[in-house]
């Protein structure tokens, strides 16, 4: 009893942001809110581009789509937030809302991962087997593995978030970051953290690097494949279908990596840029990368325009 009426006693948390300065509220608010707007904006359009073009009725638009449907959610687990602080003299987030903050943010940030790595597969499939690759992609594996990449990942959160709820929390409430993560909420316990930073220090980096290692694993295969390519366009050719998909493993990883493959007690404000990186931009730049490098999904969002005008 005595724990639970001690928990209870830091009922929010306040979230510091990005700036304590008045004067820069507005514009962050503005710049986050034209930011969120675009995400959602951009990711919606690749999904309807997808869902009406029978052209793009394959598996790598499939999984693009539940990607872009991941970004909207991921973002939106973060960004309403922020802007509601930006405009909120008292920048506070309930100790219920603080933890459900963070159980998406690791479930759809995995989530990501996990199609990102799905991706890499497919292609790997289709540039290493092709004559095998309607059968290898059938409409029943890709449907398991979306399932599998969006399901996961919420038990890994899952655990962190129980982890962290039987922790106590006595003094400060001050959470040096704009949003509710692991290590920024751990420096805050009075109990012990042993359990949370050993988990954290084991389980949590095989969650994140074995989708990295499985999408590296299928980008050697498939640069020995092309490397095997006789003629300079069959090589280009076969780079050219992985090119937005390695863009956006490099923006996500790069970031992600920075921020949690360390331990909890080195994380500073330093950390935030990173963080901003992969939780908005990453989910902002993606409807840009895919499109403005493939034909067919730029015709396919030519076609979604018209039909809207």
């Amino acid at each position: 009893m005595e724990r639970i009426n001690h928990t209870s006693s830091v009922s929010e948390f306040i979230l510091l942001g990005l700036s304590s300065q008045p004067e820069d509220q507005k514009p962050l608010f503005v710049l986050f809110l034209i930011v969120y707007l675009v995400t959602i904006t951009g990711n919606l359009l690749i999904i309807l581009a997808i869902r009406f073009n029978p052209h793009l009725q394959t598996p790598m638009y499939f999984f693009l789509s539940f990607l872009s449907l991941t970004d909207i959610c991921f973002t939106t687990s973060v960004v309403p937030k922020m802007l509601m602080n930006f405009l909120s003299e008292k920048k506070t987030i309930s100790y219920a809302g603080c933890l459900t903050q963070m159980y998406f943010l690791y479930a759809l940030g995995n989530s990501d991962s996990c199609l990102l790595a799905v991706m890499a597969f497919d292609r790997y499939v289709a540039i290493c087997d092709p004559f095998h690759y309607v059968t290898t992609m059938s409409h029943h594996r890709c449907v398991l593995l979306v399932a599998f990449s969006c399901s996961f990942p919420h038990l890994h959160s899952l655990l962190h978030t129980l982890l962290l709820n039987r922790l106590t929390f006595c003094d400060s409430n001050v959470i040096h970051h704009f949003l509710c993560d692991l290590s920024p909420v751990l420096k805050l316990s009075c109990s012990s953290i042993f359990v949370n930073e050993i988990v954290q220090m084991t389980e949590a980096p095989m969650v994140l690097v074995t989708p990295f290692l499985c999408i590296a694993f299928s980008y050697i295969r498939i640069l020995i494949t092309v490397l095997k390519i006789p003629s300079t366009s069959g090589k280009r050719k076969a780079f050219s279908t992985c090119g937005s998909h390695l863009t956006v493993v490099t923006l996500f990883y790069g970031s992600i990596f920075y921020v949690y493959l360390q331990p909890p007690s080195t994380y500073t404000v330093k950390d935030h840029m990173a963080t901003i990186v992969y939780t908005v931009l990453s989910s902002t730049l993606n409807p840009f990368i895919y499109s403005l490098r493939n034909k067919d999904l730029k015709q396919g969002l030519r076609k979604l325009m018209s039909k809207r005008s």
